[in-house]
């Protein structure tokens, strides 16, 4: 029985033999393949620093000492022109980005809305009331929106009148009125 056991065995490392033909075949190929040339790195020139002085010149950020700045002074006569005597109401000290609208409500034939400031007070509004920094002043109200115009300054004295609007948030689609 014992020399059944290592007749079988010996079978058995006799079968486990490697096969290295194919990997010595390949080293054979790869040693007769000359050798390719690698092509030497390229030579960097060294550039002189750059010296970056600003001692001498002025800061971007600051205006030019002698410098005159160009006004405009052409001015027109007898344009558009604001009342500044006018008393301010309570809405024209906030923008028209700080006013959001509540609600309306009609009481003997008028209509009259409600408007929320930035301070958190609900004010109530009508036709020919002003709100706004630019001397905005209602013209009228349908629809859950308040149609105002504004007087915007051009530039040269004189105003704009620019048509506006505000109206409930839930009817714009966003939160935003203006």
């Amino acid at each position: 029985m014992k020399s059944k056991l290592l007749l079988l065995s010996l079978m058995f490392l006799s079968a486990c033999k490697p096969q290295m033909d194919d990997l010595k075949q390949f080293m054979v190929e790869v040693e007769s393949t000359p050798p390719m040339a690698i092509e030497p790195y390229p030579t960097f020139e060294t550039k002189p620093a750059f010296k970056y002085a600003v001692e001498n010149l002025r800061s971007p950020f600051q205006r030019a000492k002698n410098a005159q700045q160009e006004v405009a002074q052409k001015t027109i006569a007898n344009c558009l022109q604001p009342d500044f005597e006018k008393g301010k109401m309570p809405l024209e000290q906030f923008g028209i980005d700080a006013l959001e609208i509540q609600g309306f409500f009609t009481t003997q034939g008028s209509t009259w809305g409600i408007i929320k400031a930035n301070d958190g007070l609900l004010y109530k509004v009508t036709t020919g009331d002003r709100l706004g920094l630019f001397f905005g002043e209602i013209t009228h109200m349908i629809d859950n929106t308040i149609y105002f115009t504004e007087l915007l300054p051009d530039g040269t004295g004189c105003w704009k009148k620019k048509e506006s609007k505000l109206s409930l948030a839930k009817d714009t689609g966003e939160n935003n009125n203006v």
